[in-house]
């Protein structure tokens, strides 16, 4: 009787795997764009709705405030409105960050132009892209988030008024570390409220708004009081010129 040579098994993980059928990937790539297309327009949609909310009611809180809470253990804020806030405040801001506020629509072309001409991610930033990025928008530079920050200041311009966009930026804003919104920021540098701090002040705590871990309204040094000085002399400017007319009353 001959010998049966044995037979060979195979195993699954030895066999080809199989190439999907035209007809599946199909359906694969057909489900995926329909769900990408969809989760686009759920992100949209809530952003929007995120938007018109605010025209009336304030933030709690930023992403920005809780990444800083979760670091510091705590922040300060206290919300303020504007009528409760100095006026020279709200002028020094616009002259420090915006002066040209209540002349675009959110976007300074020109400054925008000039900003990526130089290689720049924060320089050609408005003050309503720069509360944008603050109420809705995570932290950091990178050209995506300035991408979904473009698209939304218009439509937040359009939502909002610019007396209403000056008085979120001034309560979500970081004026040192772990101080967010001019109450907190006026009583932590100079023991007051918001409704009193003086030209000097408000010119102080304007400047230190590009880098408040690094810059000090305290005991700035002497090219931040220089350029405190000309944000004041700024502030009467503006008025002057017409340029507060937007949001003064």
């Amino acid at each position: 009787m001959e010998n049966e040579s044995p037979k060979q098994e195979t195993s699954l993980c030895d066999t080809p795997a199989t190439p999907p059928e035209p007809s599946k990937l199909w359906f694969i790539l057909a489900l995926i764009r329909r769900w990408g297309f969809r989760s686009i327009l759920l992100i949209i949609s809530i952003l929007a709705i995120w938007g018109l909310m605010y025209r009336w009611v304030n933030p709690p809180t930023t992403l920005y405030m809780i990444q800083e809470s979760w670091r510091l253990g705590e922040v300060k804020q206290d919300w303020v409105d504007i009528e409760d806030v100095s006026p020279v405040m709200v002028r020094a801001l616009v002259a420090a960050e915006d002066a040209n506020f209540c002349d675009h629509w959110g976007i300074d072309s020109a400054a925008v132009r000039k900003a990526l001409k130089q290689g720049a991610m924060r320089g050609g930033s408005t003050i309503s892209q720069q509360v944008v990025k603050n109420a809705f928008l995570w932290p950091g530079r990178n050209w995506l988030r300035k991408a979904i920050e473009a698209l939304m200041t218009p439509y937040v311009e359009l939502l909002w008024n610019k007396r209403r966009m000056l008085e979120i930026y001034l309560n979500i804003a970081e004026f040192d570390t772990g101080i967010f919104g001019i109450q907190a920021a006026a009583q932590h540098h100079f023991g007051v409220n918001a409704k009193n701090l003086n030209r000097v002040q408000a010119g102080r705590l304007a400047v230190v708004l590009p880098d408040p871990k690094e810059r000090s309204a305290i005991a700035p040094s002497k090219s931040l009081r220089k350029r405190a000085a000309s944000v004041i002399a700024g502030t009467d400017m503006i008025r002057r010129d017409g340029r507060s007319k937007c949001f003064e009353d």
